[in-house]
């Protein structure tokens, strides 16, 4: 009698659970929480400002403590980073690999809703100074997290710039560089393996930046256009976004991975820049913004792949003060530091009334995610269990 009841409570309550794998991006649109800056609000705010805009998907360049801990019940889902000066020891060191994916991603488990870990960003397609160490810290952290029993919950992937391309126009023209593929190939058939998807940072700003004699601003701003055809595939493209998409369909098909999905890991448009980033402006950086939300809210895919629904985590979630480089680099954030926006692009502010947060509060209880649902269940399975075996 024991046994039956214990048999019919699994098919009644854990059933449904057993087989789910969990999807690191929900939805269609995420954000980059990005943290080189003396002046951002703590993330016991950030959560607030996150909720209130009803953004679920983040990511993070590292695995923060306060972070990960403020984010615990929260509901909102997070990739940490592996950043790439540890590239080299986790390579090298199973043990090292497992005691990062242990301190960093179980230990925040299942409280902080972790989808998956990125390894490194953008390393290819610059200096080589750690090439050579990507596929071992991705299989190395891959081994780990599956003899945790985490790779149904936790995906592994990496980011890439364009620069791994040869060429992205026409987008059917599009390959890797020699020089990169070399490191390209056995990372994307462990990949294919392990079902991650290929991860691009993709910026119609710098593409429109580097060229503004021959790409119309409204192309790469989704404003009305004539917008560009590809003469191989004979398909039309009225953004440019879509275009450097299927760019890097075009890459991963001529390579041998034409089922792999393409997820965007960073696209935005700054707001501010130097006397030679005149396209840096609030009006275009909102724009820009506003149109990628309508582009993502409609979930359909793009003209190579209109059955892949297009997926984008926004750069970035704030104005970082202390990133290096040209002003644009600093300038990427749909907020300022204080929480207020940088533009209107339909999200609220930080500054709320504490009505406003208490409705958000009953809003987040009602909503049970699969962390939260997880917790409980397994709270419900050990308690019946105690009940039943007496």
């Amino acid at each position: 009698m024991k046994i039956l009841r214990v048999s019919l409570f699994f098919f009644i309550f854990l059933a449904p659970f057993a087989f789910v794998t969990v999807q690191a991006f929900t939805g269609t649109y995420g954000i980059n929480y990005g943290r080189i800056a003396n002046n951002l609000p703590s993330p016991d705010e950030v959560v607030t400002l996150l909720k209130a805009a009803k953004i679920r998907n983040v990511r993070i360049y590292d695995a923060d403590q306060s972070v990960l801990k403020e984010f615990s019940g929260t509901g909102l889902e997070i990739v940490v980073g592996l950043p790439n000066g540890n590239l080299r020891d986790v390579s090298a060191d199973g043990d090292h690999a497992m005691n990062w994916v242990q301190d960093n991603v179980l230990a925040y488990l299942p409280d902080t809703c972790i989808r998956g870990i990125a390894i490194g960003n953008e390393v290819l397609g610059g200096s080589d100074q750690f090439s050579g160490f990507l596929l071992g810290a991705v299989k190395n952290v891959y081994d780990a997290v599956n003899k945790l029993k985490l790779s149904d919950v936790v995906q592994i992937t990496t980011a890439h710039s364009q620069a791994v391309f040869a060429n992205s126009f026409p987008p059917s023209s599009c390959v890797f560089q020699d020089n990169v593929v070399q490191y390209m190939k056995p990372l994307l058939e462990f990949f294919s393996q392990i079902g991650s998807p290929f991860c691009l940072n993709a910026y119609p700003f710098l593409a429109y930046m580097y060229d503004p004699e021959h790409i119309d601003i409204n192309y790469a701003l989704f404003l009305p256009t004539e917008g560009a055809n590809d003469p191989k595939t004979k398909l039309h493209y009225d953004n440019l976004l879509d275009a450097q998409i299927d760019a890097a369909y075009a890459a991963l098909e001529d390579a041998g991975f034409k089922k792999m999905e393409v997820i965007v890991t960073e696209t935005g448009w700054a707001s501010h820049g130097d006397e030679n980033e005149s396209a840096a402006t609030v009006d275009n950086a909102r724009t820009y913004n506003y149109n990628l939300r309508k582009r993502l809210a409609k979930m359909k895919g793009t003209p190579l792949r209109p059955k892949n629904v297009v997926r984008a985590y926004v750069f970035a979630l704030f104005n970082e003060n202390l990133k290096p480089g040209p002003t644009s680099e600093r300038n990427f954030g749909l907020f300022k530091p204080d929480g207020s926006i940088s533009y209107d692009i339909g999200f609220p502010g930080l500054k709320s009334s504490s009505a406003d947060s208490l409705l958000l509060s009953l809003k987040d209880n009602r909503g049970c995610s699969w962390c939260g649902c997880y917790s409980i269940i397994l709270t419900m399975a050990t308690a019946f269990l105690l009940v039943f075996s007496r």
